[in-house]
C-alpha cells in the first residue's frame, strides 16, 4: 500500500526537521549515457535544493538502485524522466511528473519544483503513456512521447523476436528442405524433418500479430487490456471469423491493439461497489472488453474487410488484358501494402490462381515485388545506420536475409514502427519492381516469390528478375531513408541520433547496446542490475562512494577483466609502473593519460588518442582503430556536451579492452548539441569478441561522473598525469 500524496513534504521520521524526500527514475530505450547523465544531474540538483532523492536508473546493464515498497510509501513524489515505459502502478497516490529523459539532464531544478504542485497518480495505468495526459503540467512542454507512439513501439518491441524466429526458422526450412512443385510452390516433404522446423516458424509468425496488438493494449491500458488485446489480434488475422479468404494482418493489429487498450481505460472509469473492485482487472474487465472488442470486430469491421478482398479480386480479373506494366505495377502496390493483409493477399492469389490457367506472368510480377519490402527496409538500415536503434538494425540483418527467401514478412516491425514513412516507400519499390517484371515478361511457374524462386529454377527470365528485384529494392531504401530523415528533422529540428531525442546517445559500433530490447520496451538489460546505491541521493557521500563499489565489484567479477588487468600489471610492473596507476578496472593507465591533446580537429583528435591507446600494445591496427571510431561518429556525434567527447569503437583493432584520456585547453570541436568545444577526451575500444557488459560499465560510470562539475574542474586544472590519474581514480 502507498500513501496518499499530501502536500509536501511529507515523508521523514518524527523528531527532525523534514526534507522533502522524492524519488526517480531514468530510462531511454537504448539507455547508457543519457539513463545515467539525467540520473546524477537530478542527484546534484536535489543535493543544492537540500532535497534527499533516490535514483532507479534502467540501463542496458539492467534496473539499478531498485525503488523498493518502502521508499515508496515514504516519499513524497516521483519524478519520471524516460523515453520508453515505466510501470508508474506501484506509484499510486504519489505525485508523479512524466517528461523525457533529455529533460532530467537540462532542467533537473525545474523537475523538482514541479514535483511539489504535480497531480497526483490514480494508478488507472500501467506505463508512463497512460498518464501522460495526466501529468501534463509537469511535462516539460511536450517533450514526452506521445501515448500512441509509445504503445505502437511497446508492441513492436515484443513482435520483433516473432518475426525474427518464425521467419527465420521458415527460411531456412525452405532453403534446406524445400523444392518446386508446379502444383503447389515451394514444397516440403510431410513427415519430413524439415517440415517440423517449418511448422515451429509457421506457428512463431502466427503469434507475431496478436503479439503486436496484445502489446499495444498493455502499454495503454496495463495487464487488464494484455487478454483482449490479444484475442483481438487473433481474430483481425484470421479472416475465416468474419468470411474473408485473408485476414486483417498487422494493420488490423494495430487497430485492435488501440481499440483494446482505450476500451479498457474507459471501463475502469466505471464506478463499481467496492466489493467488486478487486475482481475487475482480473475478470470483469478482461471478459467484458474480451467479448465486445471481438464480437466488434467480427460484425462491423470484419465485414468491410470482405468486401474490399472480394471487390479487389474482381476488379483485378478484370484488369488481366490491360498493359502488363500497370499491372505489375499495381499488383507491386498491392503486394507492399499491407504485407499479408487483405490487400497483399488479393494480389498474391490472383497471380496463384492464374498459374493453373498457363498464364504465369501475373505470378512473376508477384514474385518480384515480394521481397523488396524485407530487403529494402534492411538496406535501409545499413545506408543511414544513424535513424535506427541498434535493435532497428539488427532486425535489418534478419530482415535482408528474409527478403531472400521472399518472406515479406520481415519488414512488418519496420512498417508498424513507421507505417506513414515505410509503407509508402514499400509501395513504390514494390510497384517499380512489379512494373519491371511485368515489361520483361517474367514468368514464375509456382505461387512464391523471392530470389529463392529463381534459384530454385522455377521463374524464367531470370536476368530481369533479379533487375526488378535489386532496383525495386533500392528505390525502397532511398525513399525509405529520405522520408524517415525528414520525418526526424521535422520532429526535432535535426537527424535522429540512435533514435533518441536530441542529446546523442552512446552505443558501441557494432554493439547491441539494448540487447534485452528485443523482448519489450520494457526489458531493455544486458544483464541483472548491479545492487542498489548506484544512482542513490539520499547523501553525497553515499552517493560517492557507491558508484565505484557497484560498478567495481561487479567488474571485478568478470574473468576477462580479471585475465586483462593481470596482463596489464605484469606489462606495467616490467616499465616500472604499479598496480596504483590503474583506473576502471585497469584498462585506464599512466600510459593513456595525456594532459595536453596537440590536435585541434576531432578527426586528427581521435587518431591522437588511437596512438595513445596504442602504447598499451593492446592496438595491432591503429588505422582500422581510427576508421572504425569515425564509423561511429558518422551514426552521431560523441560529444555530450558540457564540454566532454567519449569516442568509441568495438573492433578487432585491439586485443582488449582499452580506455584513454586527453585534455584540450583550447578545446576540440565535436558536434556537441550544447555548442561547447571538447576539453575532456575519453576513448574507449573493446574487441569484437569481448564477452560482457564490461565496456557498457565503463560507458555508464563515464557518463554519471562526468557530471559532476567539481570532477570535471578538478580534471581540468590537474597539473600532470599523475594528479589526473588521482582524479580519474574516483570512478575506478
Amino acid at each position: 500500500m502507498t500513501s496518499p500524496a499530501g502536500l509536501p513534504p511529507t515523508g521523514g521520521g518524527s523528531g527532525e526537521r523534514q526534507r522533502l524526500k522524492l524519488l526517480a527514475v531514468t530510462a531511454c530505450p537504448t539507455g547508457i549515457a543519457h539513463t545515467y547523465m539525467a540520473a546524477e544531474k537530478l542527484s546534484q540538483a536535489a543535493e543544492r535544493l537540500g532535497v534527499d532523492i533516490k535514483v532507479e536508473t534502467q540501463g542496458s546493464i539492467g534496473a539499478e538502485n531498485v525503488l523498493t515498497d518502502n521508499d515508496v510509501r515514504t516519499a513524497d513524489g516521483v519524478i519520471i524522466a524516460a523515453d520508453k515505459d515505466v510501470d508508474l502502478s506501484r506509484f499510486a497516490g504519489k505525485r508523479v511528473v512524466t517528461v523525457g529523459v533529455a529533460e532530467g539532464i537540462h532542467h533537473p531544478e525545474r523537475l523538482i519544483e514541479q514535483v511539489r504542485t504535480a497531480p497526483v497518480h490514480g494508478g488507472g495505468g500501467g506505463g508512463t503513456s497512460t498518464s501522460s495526459s495526466t501529468n501534463s503540467g509537469g511535462s516539460g512542454g511536450g517533450k514526452e512521447r506521445s501515448i500512441g507512439y509509445k504503445a505502437l513501439m511497446n508492441g513492436v518491441s515484443y513482435m520483433i523476436p516473432f518475426v525474427v524466429v518464425g521467419g527465420l526458422l521458415i527460411a531456412i526450412s525452405l532453403s534446406l528442405g524445400g523444392h518446386t512443385d508446379p502444383s503447389g510452390g515451394l514444397v516440403i516433404p510431410k513427415d519430413s524433418f524439415w517440415m517440423d522446423v517449418n511448422n515451429i516458424g509457421v506457428i512463431g509468425f502466427q503469434l507475431m500479430v496478436p503479439i503486436l496488438s496484445g502489446y499495444i493494449a498493455y502499454a495503454i491500458g496495463d495487464r487488464p487490456a494484455l487478454v483482449p488485446g490479444m484475442v483481438g489480434g487473433w481474430i483481425a488475422n484470421t479472416g475465416s471469423l468474419y468470411d474473408s479468404e485473408a485476414g486483417a494482418g498487422f494493420i488490423g493489429a494495430i487497430v485492435t491493439g488501440f481499440l483494446a487498450g482505450y476500451l479498457v481505460l474507459w471501463i475502469k472509469k466505471v464506478e463499481v461497489p467496492k466489493f467488486v473492485r478487486p475482481i475487475m482487472p482480473i475478470i470483469v474487465i478482461p471478459i467484458v472488453a474480451t467479448t465486445a472488442l471481438g464480437l466488434f470486430f467480427i460484425y462491423v469491421i470484419g465485414e468491410p474487410i470482405s468486401w474490399v478482398f472480394e471487390h479487389l479480386t474482381d476488379w483485378l480479373g478484370g484488369m488481366t488484358g490491360t498493359s502488363a506494366v500497370l499491372l505489375g505495377a499495381i499488383l507491386g502496390l498491392m503486394i507492399a501494402f499491407d504485407m499479408g493483409g487483405p490487400v497483399n493477399k488479393t494480389a498474391f492469389l490472383f497471380g496463384a490462381g492464374l498459374i493453373a490457367t498457363g498464364n504465369q506472368e501475373v505470378m512473376g510480377m508477384c514474385a518480384a515485388a515480394i521481397p523488396v519490402m524485407p530487403l529494402g527496409q534492411g538496406l535501409a538500415t545499413l545506408i543511414r545506420k544513424r535513424l535506427y536503434t541498434e535493435q532497428e538494425r539488427e532486425t535489418g540483418l534478419a530482415s535482408l536475409f528474409m527478403g531472400l527467401f521472399g518472406i515479406s514478412e520481415g519488414a512488418i516491425p519496420f512498417a508498424a514502427a513507421r507505417p506513414a514513412q515505410v509503407i509508402p516507400a514499400n509501395m513504390l519499390g514494390g510497384a517499380v519492381a512489379g512494373a519491371l517484371a511485368g515489361l520483361a515478361g517474367v514468368e514464375d511457374a509456382v505461387p512464391h516469390g523471392g530470389p529463392i524462386v529463381a534459384v530454385l529454377g522455377a521463374v524464367s527470365g531470370v536476368p530481369m528478375f533479379f533487375v526488378a528485384v535489386v532496383i525495386g529494392t533500392v528505390v525502397t531504401a532511398l525513399t525509405t531513408v529520405a522520408l524517415v530523415d525528414v520525418s526526424e528533422r521535422r520532429r526535432k529540428g535535426q537527424p535522429m541520433v540512435d533514435g533518441l531525442a536530441p542529446q546523442p546517445e552512446l552505443a558501441l559500433a557494432g554493439v547491441s547496446a539494448g540487447a534485452g530490447l528485443s523482448v519489450g520496451a520494457g526489458s531493455d538489460g544486458l544483464g541483472a542490475g548491479t545492487g542498489g546505491g548506484t544512482a542513490t541521493a539520499h547523501a553525497p557521500a553515499q552517493r560517492t562512494d557507491s558508484v565505484p563499489a557497484s560498478a567495481g565489484s561487479a567488474a571485478d567479477a568478470s574473468p576477462d577483466a580479471t585475465a586483462d588487468r593481470s596482463a596489464d600489471a605484469s606489462t606495467d610492473a616490467s616499465a616500472g609502473a604499479s598496480d596504483d596507476d590503474e583506473v576502471l578496472s585497469g584498462y585506464l593507465t599512466a600510459r593513456t593519460v595525456k594532459v595536453r591533446l596537440d590536435s585541434g580537429d576531432k578527426e586528427a583528435a581521435i587518431r591522437e588518442m588511437a596512438g595513445l591507446l596504442a602504447a598499451t600494445g593492446k592496438v595491432t591496427d591503429v588505422e582500422e582503430l581510427v576508421a572504425a571510431a569515425l564509423r561511429r561518429e558518422e551514426q552521431g556525434t560523441t560529444g555530450l556536451g558540457e564540454e566532454i567527447a567519449i569516442p568509441h569503437a568495438k573492433t578487432d583493432a585491439v586485443t582488449a579492452p582499452v580506455v584513454g584520456f586527453a585534455r584540450s585547453a583550447e578545446g576540440v570541436e565535436w558536434g556537441s548539441l550544447d555548442g561547447t568545444k571538447a576539453k575532456l577526451v575519453f576513448m574507449i575500444s573493446v574487441p569484437e569478441a569481448a564477452a560482457g557488459d564490461e565496456h557498457l560499465r565503463i560507458l555508464a560510470l563515464l557518463s554519471r561522473k562526468l557530471m559532476d562539475t567539481g570532477f570535471r574542474e578538478r580534471l581540468m586544472t590537474a597539473p600532470d598525469e599523475a594528479a589526473v590519474l588521482d582524479v580519474l581514480r574516483e570512478i575506478r
